[in-house]
């Protein structure tokens, strides 16, 4: 009896320590996650408040009185839905056909053998480490002189049908190798091709690292002024990033109106992340790990 009691002490006691540090985690956590949460938090804060209360000092953490007419009177001098409109021309068909361009060089890489394609791998992956800076002037001459594109959205959205980075090829091609090769053989053998096999069986098992390189796509070209303000000239052909960079510049000292528009400005983005935010963190936590 003494040493079962033992025995039950003991479980007890590592249950005990096992909970404790349970709690201990989830209030690291929950601590860590306030402090990311406290800057957008912020802002929405100041969106909602008058430019007399955001000087007040010390600050209020709640607005005293909730202004939501704010985001309407933002609205006469933001053109929002007109930037969105033209960020959207942008990013869909780039998100679009970066990732299928993707897909189909991370497979050629992954599961396909030619000549080369180690060197031509290792220049792809090699490429990430070029700064944008340095090809940015020579393709500005090539879409603007050669193609003549100049303030069109073209030279925003072509670049994206070559692969979609060499990031999100390395990404496709890693996740694919985690796939059994056995599956392209069998598919083989009842007569499948390269491209069956890549629709009919890969894509339905690599669905999270294609959405992984969807939400990688989206938050970059949703963050990309520089180069739209290469190329991008028309007022009416803004996007979102240009117009709160102007908008910003016009206001300087209406803090409650430049907040609002920078909540607008960041509001479909965050949506666009919340909605597949389990597939990214599926996508990363897999991408590299091996059968």
């Amino acid at each position: 009896m003494k040493q079962i009691d033992i025995k039950t002490g003991s479980y007890k006691s590592i249950k005990q320590s096992r909970k404790i540090a349970d709690i201990a985690s989830m209030i690291m956590v929950v601590i860590m996650a306030a402090a990311v949460m406290l800057p957008i938090w912020w802002i929405l804060r100041s969106a909602l408040m008058t430019n007399a209360e955001l000087y007040k000092y010390p600050p209020d953490f709640l607005p005293p009185k909730w202004r939501f007419y704010n985001f309407v009177e933002t609205l006469e001098y933001f053109r929002f839905w007109l930037y969105l409109k033209n960020t959207m021309t942008i990013i869909v068909p780039s998100v679009i056909g970066g990732t299928i361009t993707a897909t189909i060089c991370g497979y050629a890489f992954g599961r396909l053998e030619f000549k080369g394609k180690k060197f031509i791998f290792s220049l792809c992956v090699g490429s990430m480490l070029l700064p944008n800076m340095v090809t940015l002037v020579p393709l500005y001459i090539m879409w603007s002189r050669v193609f003549g594109w100049a303030d069109t959205y073209w030279p925003l959205i072509l670049p994206h049908f070559t692969g979609g980075g060499a990031f999100s090829i390395f990404l496709i091609r890693q996740f694919i190798k985690t796939i059994p090769r056995e599956l392209d053989e069998a598919a083989k053998i009842d007569g499948a091709g390269y491209m069956r096999i890549l629709w009919s069986i890969l894509v339905p098992s690599i669905r999270s690292a294609m959405i992984v390189v969807a939400l990688l796509l989206f938050i970059s070209l949703w963050n990309d002024m520089l180069q739209q303000l290469v190329y991008i000239n028309t007022p009416d052909k803004f996007t979102i990033a240009i117009g709160l960079n102007l908008f910003r510049g016009a206001l300087k000292a209406d803090w409650s109106k430049l907040m609002a528009a920078t909540c607008m400005s960041f509001t479909p983005g965050l949506v666009f992340y919340l909605i597949g935010q389990r597939y990214f963190i599926e996508g990363i936590v897999m991408t590299g790990l091996k059968s």
